[in-house]
């Protein structure tokens, strides 16, 4: 890495830590449910389809969320919507608590979802619009990682919390994050390319739908139904099919987590080293035989080692979307292209239910080597295209 780069890091470190803190504490609120699938399921009565279907209606109302608030941060800019959105997702993961069944818990998750996928619309775009070019492989891999670290700080609140308290107060502990909004609006300046196109007064163009923006947006669908098949009933899987409790499944969400936090900065790296496309058509190679390790062999040490390698690899390739995924947009509709790009989890969010629907014929650990299989395959044909050519110097420069 250079001295330019890492001192551009040190430079926009309040930036730097809002994004990564934000998209960890939208994670953090999001993964709690998954973690509490198998005994919500008794507490409301209802099947594992049933409990997978608020996983993917949470998603589907993300769908909402990331093109609205993508929308509302090409007109506001990127940091007033970074903000209400950390409020909002914080407010009904806290709401989310006081469900009083399976209906009311679904609605409140719904609300939340919307808020969900407006966080990482604006964050991301405010990230890669003020860090100079070389920096934003490496800052993408980081603020990736944050949800990762959500995801290993949800693992041990239900590894402390749930069985003292039980479930309600571990929603209640996600109203926290909202907390974060305060440094936001205190800490983090405007994008700085934003401000300029206002300055300009550009007239704002309708989004162009090239070959390069319709491969990043199939890349997302893709990508992030693997993602969903690999982590959204993966507590489950411990749960369910390894037997585990509590206590037991947080050793291997904390070292898929771990491995992931290193990973993402990592692939970033490779990116800045070897290029966008070999690295990540590498990753989702590699992604194959990792999962065997993950979810087929039911030994210690099989286990142990699929949950690095998961990390380590397949997961830490949503370290480079949103580099991936900003350039492929002016600034004056990168907000609303990055949030069209990022609801594609309209397609992926369908992965848990699907996978529950599939659990008594292949069972749960063949519906989730099949699927993630299946879509880093797909994924990979995806990358392999070139659309360099179809990307102007003007677009991604900025």
């Amino acid at each position: 890495m250079q001295r330019e780069d890492l001192a551009a890091l040190r430079q926009h470190w309040p930036l730097l830590l809002a994004a990564m803190a934000g998209w960890g504490l939208d994670g953090f609120d999001f993964t709690l449910l998954i973690f509490l699938i198998p005994h919500l399921g008794q507490v409301f009565n209802v099947t594992l389809p049933e409990m997978a279907f608020v996983l993917t209606a949470t998603g589907l109302a993300k769908v909402v969320g990331t093109i609205a608030w993508g929308a509302a941060s090409d007109k506001y800019g990127r940091k007033l919507p970074f903000i209400v959105a950390v409020i909002w997702f914080s407010c009904f993961c806290g709401l989310s608590g006081l469900a009083w069944g399976y209906v009311s818990f679904l609605i409140f998750r719904i609300f939340f979802g919307v808020g969900f996928g407006g966080e990482w619309s604006a964050s991301a775009a405010l990230l890669m619009e003020t860090l100079p070019a070389p920096a934003r492989p490496l800052a993408s891999g980081i603020m990736m990682a944050g949800y990762e670290v959500g995801f290993l700080l949800a693992a041990l609140v239900f590894r402390v919390v749930f069985p003292l308290v039980g479930w309600r107060w571990m929603f209640a502990i996600g109203v926290l994050p909202s907390m974060l909004a305060v440094f936001i609006a205190s800490h983090v300046k405007e994008s700085p390319v934003w401000l300029a196109g206002q300055h300009r007064q550009q007239v704002v163009e309708k989004l162009k739908i090239t070959p390069a923006v319709l491969q990043g947006w199939a890349f997302m669908a893709f990508i992030n139904f693997m993602l969903w098949s690999i982590f959204s009933l993966y507590p489950t899987f411990l749960i369910t099919v390894r037997h585990l409790t509590p206590a037991g499944v947080f050793p291997y969400v904390a070292t898929y987590s771990v491995a992931s936090i290193i990973g993402k900065p990592l692939a970033g790296r490779m990116v800045q080293r070897f290029g966008e496309r070999p690295t990540l058509l590498v990753y989702l190679l590699l992604t194959i035989p990792s999962t065997m390790l993950y979810v087929l062999d039911d030994s210690a040490i099989a286990m142990v080692v699929g949950a690095i390698l998961m990390g380590l690899v397949a997961n830490s390739i949503f370290g480079i979307t949103p580099m991936y995924l900003s350039r492929r947009f002016p600034s004056a509709r990168r907000g609303i292209g990055v949030g069209v790009g990022y609801s594609m989890t309209a397609f992926s969010v369908g992965a848990p239910y699907v996978i529950a629907l599939v659990t008594p014929s292949w069972g749960l650990s063949g519906g989730m080597a099949a699927f993630i299989i299946g879509s880093a395959f797909v994924s990979m044909v995806i990358a392999a295209f070139n659309t360099e050519r179809w990307i102007p110097e003007n677009e991604v420069s900025a």
